[in-house]
């Protein structure tokens, strides 16, 4: 991969991963607000808010990996 090429997707990964922190955060907040909501056992909101975080992590793990060969030049 040439060096131009290398470091657009280098760019385009890294805002990525900037949008998928803010969504994280994002998440986060929703998180806390349906915690106040009471009874967490039958919080469908809070479940969702939890599911939708584990995914964003793993989504952020899987893009700071790409971010990470495209750095090494692989």
């Amino acid at each position: 991969m040439d060096k131009k090429l290398r470091e657009e997707k280098l760019k385009m990964w890294k805002e990525n991963l900037a949008q998928l922190e803010k969504d994280l955060e994002a998440i986060y907040l929703k998180k806390g607000q349906a915690a106040q909501e009471g009874d967490l056992s039958e919080n469908a909101a809070y479940t969702m808010a939890i599911e939708d975080a584990v995914t964003t992590r793993v989504r952020i793990e899987e893009i700071k990996k790409i971010i990470k060969g495209l750095e090494a030049g692989k």
